[in-house]
């Protein structure tokens, strides 16, 4: 690999050129990938792409200028330690608000490379060039805040902060609520049934723990295997698979962990009060995000959790 403080003003012209080209496609790509339901702010990346192909062309016509039509081919995977971009396919299922964060991060990277290769060329013209380009790319947040204000009315953003809302309950609270419940509610069962057969906390917390982990993994692999979003607009079935499973254990885990206390009774009252806990911010969740009335939530949640936990003790005092 080559070292950036060791290339040739050729070669970092044709490094800004790839990047150039590079930063474009990934706004085009940020653009089409929110045009349904973020149009306005596709506009915007459109737009920032645009401004990125301008720079390329006074590249290009630079370069050619000074060293002829032959374009040195180098990239950003060429050079030990510069600034490396996810591929595009990574950043497919980020949500609009780190869309935005990773445009402004690109534009600060730019902002930097400019500003040492400036520092690097020799030649006039270039360095004039590399120089005007680090000023404009830290120009870009405010041409962007600008561009923003241009295409995104007030009722747009209000729209688009409505849809974020909507995609973000669809992708990442629904799988965790389902695997709160399931964890919370399902794993009350067994272990209260092996607390109250056998009267100690080592063996309910044993019960507990493989309970809570087995669920999660269980839940885990079937949200994931539920579809890919690509047609429900869920998102990566990995990253719901991750929040189900992890909130199915955690779930588990709130009233399975109080059994390490060696007091049975002890460790019982306080895995209840967990219990209780869990199921009023399982309400809360379904009232906040789920948009289910506060009464009705709690009733349902708790009359759920409490026949479980009935059951549970019934079948370990059998």
């Amino acid at each position: 690999m080559k070292i950036f403080t060791k290339l040739t003003e050729p070669e970092i012209l044709a490094l800004a050129i790839t990047s150039e080209e590079e930063d474009s496609q990934i706004y085009l790509s940020f653009a089409n990938r929110l045009r349904a339901d973020y149009p306005s702010t596709a506009q915007m990346f459109d737009d920032m792409a645009a401004e990125e192909q301008t720079h390329k062309n006074m590249l290009l016509d630079v370069f050619q200028k000074r060293f002829g039509g032959r374009l040195p081919y180098i990239t950003r995977q060429d050079v030990r330690g510069f600034m490396k971009r996810n591929p595009i396919w990574l950043m497919e299922n980020m949500r609009i608000e780190e869309v935005r964060q990773q445009a402004e991060l690109m534009e600060v990277e730019a902002s930097t490379f400019y500003s040492k290769a400036a520092l690097l060329a020799q030649d006039v013209e270039v360095r004039k060039l590399l120089g005007d380009l680090a000023i404009a790319e830290q120009g870009h947040e405010a041409k962007a805040i600008e561009i923003e204000r241009k295409n995104l009315t007030e009722s747009d953003k209000a729209t688009e902060a409505e849809v974020s809302h909507r995609i973000f309950v669809l992708q990442v609270v629904q799988p965790g609520l389902a695997g709160l419940i399931d964890g919370s509610v399902s794993t009350l069962a067994p272990i209260f049934a092996a607390a109250f057969a056998t009267h100690n906390s080592h063996d309910a917390f044993l019960v507990g723990l493989a309970a809570s982990v087995g669920a999660g993994i269980s839940m885990g692999i079937t949200e994931a295997m539920s579809d890919d979003g690509a047609i429900t607009g869920r998102g990566s079935p990995w990253t719901r698979g991750i929040v189900c499973g992890l909130m199915t254990t955690i779930g588990g885990l709130g009233h399975t962990l109080p059994y390490l206390i060696p007091d049975f009774w002890t460790a019982t009252i306080v895995a209840a009060i967990v219990v209780a806990i869990e199921l009023a911010a399982i309400s809360w969740i379904r009232w906040k995000y789920m948009e289910t009335p506060i009464v009705s939530a709690l009733v349902q949640v708790m009359f759920g959790g409490a026949l479980v936990l009935a059951v549970g003790i019934l079948i370990g005092n059998a």
